[in-house]
């Protein structure tokens, strides 16, 4: 059996894992009475750890929310875990936050054992971050915690927002989901003028007031949003648009394609089109030809002569790369 001391924080330590906990099944996992749980919840109250407890069969004890952060208790996987998402925070693109979590991976490592301080520090050490092409939008914390709140409680939210051709509109919006793809936080959300799903990059709202009404939740656009948001992004950045017809199945050539390629679609039992684009008619000819199938592209023009140009070149690139013929 746990000593006094230690059971409490044992106690607390299973309190702040799980949202709610029955007396059973606590003085099953620290081995003593139903009794004795019921006195070390009264110490832990008298300690100021707001533990509430609710009565019934389906009731039970949860730790509530105090006017004090509790201290947190971290099995040695945890605390490393913790570590890691810190040092990732400090170098993030959410403004304000870079300080923030440099102070509290400070006050970890301090406390760290020296054996987790190790394990922490070789994967320092061992890990090569590649830096990304351009430097990532910074977006504010605050509106992050705002857009949760607002999609966790279904509730609207009004908001300036700026386009691609920097112009500025209000839109007022039923938040469903925050997504994170690659360096970029995007909102999806219903826009209430529109009456249509839009996504909106984060970095790009400003001045955002929840409204306090709530709204019903909608069938969502799509089963899987970060795919959804992946589509859609990539579209809007494309500078060169194309639809080609890919003579394989849709099924085959959606499971092949990555989701950021574009979208596919059935034209018969043997061939799709494939709505996609890229920043360059390189990228879009080299992701043609990987596809491993016959093609046709149906537009734009310049694409086809782009990819007539290509062929010329490999052809001449093929014919000088042919050993001579031997010398009778």
């Amino acid at each position: 059996m746990l000593e006094t001391s230690a059971r409490l924080l044992r106690l607390l330590s299973l309190l702040q894992v799980r949202r709610s906990w029955t007396g059973p099944e606590l003085a099953e996992r620290l081995a003593v009475s139903t009794r004795t749980v019921r006195n070390d919840i009264d110490k832990l109250r008298s300690l100021g750890y707001p533990v509430q407890a609710a009565p019934g069969a389906t009731g039970g004890y949860r730790l509530g929310a105090g006017a004090e952060l509790p201290p947190l208790l971290l099995d040695d996987d945890e605390a490393v875990a913790v570590a890691v998402g810190l040092r990732g925070a400090a170098a993030g693109a959410v403004d304000g936050i870079e300080e923030t979590s440099v102070r509290a991976l400070a006050k970890l490592e301090q406390v760290l054992p020296s054996r987790l301080r190790r394990r922490v520090d070789a994967l320092r050490l061992a890990t090569v971050t590649v830096p990304y092409d351009a430097p990532a939008p910074l977006v504010d914390a605050g509106l992050l915690a705002t857009l949760s709140l607002a999609c966790r409680d279904r509730e609207r939210v009004r908001f300036g927002y700026r386009a691609h051709d920097d112009g500025v509109s209000l839109r007022a919006a039923e938040p469903l989901r925050l997504v994170r793809w690659g360096r970029r936080w995007y909102l999806v959300a219903w826009d209430v003028d529109r009456v249509d799903w839009r996504t909106f990059r984060v970095d790009r709202i400003s001045d955002c007031t929840p409204l306090g009404a709530r709204f019903e939740p909608r069938e969502p656009p799509a089963e899987d949003l970060a795919a959804y948001v992946s589509r859609r992004a990539s579209a809007a950045a494309w500078r060169h648009h194309a639809r080609v017809r890919l003579h394989a199945p849709a099924e085959r050539m959606a499971a092949h394609l990555p989701v950021a390629a574009g979208s596919v679609a059935p034209d018969g039992d043997d061939t799709c089109v494939l709505e996609t684009g890229a920043d360059s008619l390189d990228t879009l000819a080299v992701r043609l030809g990987s596809t491993g199938v016959e093609f046709d592209v149906l537009s734009p023009p310049e694409l086809v002569d782009h990819i007539a140009d290509l062929a010329r070149r490999y052809m001449r690139a093929v014919a000088g790369s042919r050993p001579d013929p031997p010398r009778r």
